[in-house]
Formats: C-alpha cells, sequence, structure tokens
C-alpha cells in the first residue's frame, strides 16, 4: 500500500489527513485483493465535489512485482461510454446534435436491411433502448430487436454507431472531439481512447487471476470500451458529473435522469424471456442510476480488467476504482463499501460472483453478461 499526495497545491495537515484515510483502507482492502486473486488496484474518491483520496494498492504486472501509484494506467472498460456520453451531450447543447436526431442522418449505412434502425436515435442509444445487441455475432446480427425506445438492452454497438454519427456531424476525429470537450478542459493529461507511447512508463496488465495476460495497444479508439485513463484522471471527470460544468443545467439533471427503468434480470435483454423484477434500477443518457439512492453508477468488464464508479450529486461524492484483474468485481461490492458506504441495487442487478470472507467466490451467484 501507498499514500499519495492529490497533485494540487494543499497544506501539509490536508495532505496527512489524506494520508491517514488511506493508511486506514489498508487492513480492509489489501485482504480483499489477496483473497480476491487480484493483483492490484486503485481509486480515487471525490467528496464536496473534490479529489480528497487516492489510493493504489498490489501489483501492475505479476511478472515484473511492478507496484501500482498515483500514474498507473488502467483500461476503463465500458466506463469509457459516460465519458463519450458527456462529449455527446455537450454537442447537443451546442446545436450540433439534437437527443432526437436518428443516426442514420449521419451514418445511414452502419445498420444494413433493418428499416426499424432508421428510428435509432442519439437518445435511445445512450439510455440503452436502440435494440441493437451489445456486441454482433453469429447469433446475434447487427439489428434491432424490437422497437427503439421501448425498454432496455445494453448495447456497445449503439455506442460505436453513435460515434461514427458524431465524427460526421462534427468533422472532426473521436480523439479531436474527446479532448476539446472533455480530455483538455477536465485536466485528464494521462487519458485515451487509443494507446500512447507515454503509456508505456506506467500501466497495469490484464490478468485472469494472478495469471498475466498479453496487454492489448489499441491504434484504433472504440467509445465502447477503449478508455485507458488513471484513478486520478477520472475522478476529474467525476467532478464534472457531480457539477454538471460544461452541460446547460437542464441539460445535466436529464442527464442523471431516468430515462427507462430495468425490471428485468438482464444485461443483454434482446428477448423477453427474462425474469420480471423491480431491479431498483434505472438508466440515465449515458449513466446507470439507483433512483432509491439517488446515485449514479457504471460498470467495466475487458476480461482481466474490472472497474466500477459510483456518485451521488445530492451528497457531492463519488468514487472510481480500476483493478487488473479477472475477479475484480468479485471484491468490487466490498469495495465500493469501504469508500462510499451505502446500498447498491446495481451489484445485485449485475449479478457478479461474490469474493466470501474466506476468500473464495460464493458459487450461488451466476456471473452477469457484459
Amino acid at each position: 500500500m501507498r499514500c499519495i499526495p492529490i497533485a494540487i497545491a494543499i497544506s501539509a495537515c490536508a495532505w496527512m489527513c489524506i494520508a491517514l484515510s488511506t493508511q486506514a483502507h489498508a487492513a480492509d482492502l489489501e485482504p480483499l485483493l489477496k483473497g480476491g486473486r487480484v493483483p492490484g488496484l486503485a481509486f480515487a474518491v471525490v467528496r464536496e465535489g473534490k479529489i480528497v483520496e487516492l489510493g493504489a494498492f498490489g501489483v501492475r504486472d505479476t511478472s515484473t512485482g511492478l507496484s501500482v501509484d498515483e500514474n498507473t494506467v488502467f483500461e476503463a472498460a465500458s466506463l469509457s461510454k459516460p465519458v463519450f456520453a458527456y462529449a455527446v451531450l455537450q454537442l447537443v447543447d451546442a446545436g450540433i446534435l439534437q437527443l432526437d436526431t436518428p443516426l442514420s442522418k449521419y451514418a445511414p449505412d452502419y445498420v444494413k436491411n433493418d428499416p426499424r434502425a432508421a428510428s435509432v436515435t442519439v437518445s435511445d442509444v445512450l439510455s440503452q433502448t436502440s435494440g441493437l445487441p451489445n456486441w454482433r455475432g453469429w447469433a446475434r446480427p447487427l439489428k434491432t430487436n424490437f422497437e427503439p425506445g421501448s425498454r432496455f438492452s445494453y448495447s456497445g454497438e449503439g455506442f460505436v454507431w453513435l460515434q461514427h454519427a458524431v465524427a460526421a456531424a462534427t468533422g472532426e476525429t473521436l480523439n479531436d472531439v474527446m479532448t476539446r470537450l472533455v480530455f483538455d478542459p477536465l485536466g485528464m493529461k494521462q487519458t485515451s481512447y487509443t494507446w500512447r507511447a507515454d503509456f508505456e512508463a506506467d500501466f497495469a496488465v490484464p490478468h485472469d487471476g494472478l495469471t498475466r495476460n498479453r496487454k492489448a495497444r489499441p491504434a484504433a479508439p472504440s467509445v465502447a470500451y477503449t478508455l485507458h485513463t488513471t484513478a486520478a484522471d477520472y475522478a476529474r471527470f467525476l467532478e464534472a458529473v457531480l457539477s454538471g460544468t460544461r452541460l446547460n443545467r437542464a441539460t445535466a439533471e436529464q442527464w442523471l435522469s431516468p430515462q427507462t427503468t430495468l425490471d428485468q434480470r438482464c444485461i443483454e435483454c434482446l428477448g423477453s424471456n427474462a425474469q420480471y423484477v423491480d431491479q431498483r434500477v434505472s438508466w440515465g443518457l449515458g449513466w446507470g442510476l439507483e433512483p432509491g439512492q439517488g446515485s449514479f453508477f457504471h460498470w467495466g468488464d475487458n476480461g482481466g480488467f474490472k472497474a466500477f464508479a459510483v456518485g451521488s450529486r445530492a451528497d457531492r461524492t463519488a468514487v472510481i476504482v480500476l483493478t487488473n484483474g479477472s475477479n475484480g468485481m468479485a471484491i468490487m461490492p466490498d469495495v465500493i463499501a469501504q469508500l462510499m458506504p451505502g446500498e447498491r441495487p446495481a451489484f445485485a442487478w449485475l449479478n457478479y460472483p461474490r469474493t466470501s470472507a474466506r476468500g473464495r467466490l460464493d458459487p450461488q451467484v451466476e456471473p452477469a453478461a457484459h
């Protein structure tokens, strides 16, 4: 474990408070990493709208033993999506896009031989109601599976289609759009949807358990899953979510307001045979929502990388946790409980296996699709 000073000017007293707070988590988080066979973890905590704590535990590569630190770059996986949604909503405020704009207006050939797809809008994609599969495949062709806008089914394909629409509407590359609207304004200097040479100095390697896997270095961006970032940088984005900065007030409110309820115990819900139960989870415009708790959330799963972010605008509090192990979600409920206590219906809905107190995965819980 290491205590990490925040990269802004703070008093010595304030730094000591941050350091002691981080030390207090070591007794709880280090055993979780060991018991869950998760090599490394980085986190950041935002309170009163400002980053107050950064933490780093474990190693970024089991073959070298190099430690995770405040500059370690992780794959954020699907936490890529809310960051892109933030840029899209700025384009809506600027009049370049509208939430009810059909994506087919800008990228008409992305979904072929499906007349219903012509009605998929920006809002449908952000609220995960496009009807498209998460990812296309032989069992899931790229087509709408129900009337767009009618109900929830999580889709990475929808975000990639929206990525193409944004490029066409702005005439800019994704990197230029994100740098102009998000990364530069928020000071996210160690964040990119593609691999950068400077990431080679300090990056986390994915692991299956404690077995090292090959690290991908994406040359082409996908707003659905290729974001590379640090805990501190993602926390800077969470500060913007809490404050609503760079968005019109009404847009900032709509971003985190329920657009659709989730009453099926599934993530990719293309059929209608899933169990219908109130999951106490809704979806906004790029964020999952826990209305009863007044909080927003998203998770990330790139196999050997697992991540989770949660926040509350009312409390002006948020947390980001990044891990480099396939079991990262198994320990995530306990990690989040240490950093931001409270009931989290999102974890029950996600339905990942849990690590027990003995460090074993609970065999009674089926892992969720992702």
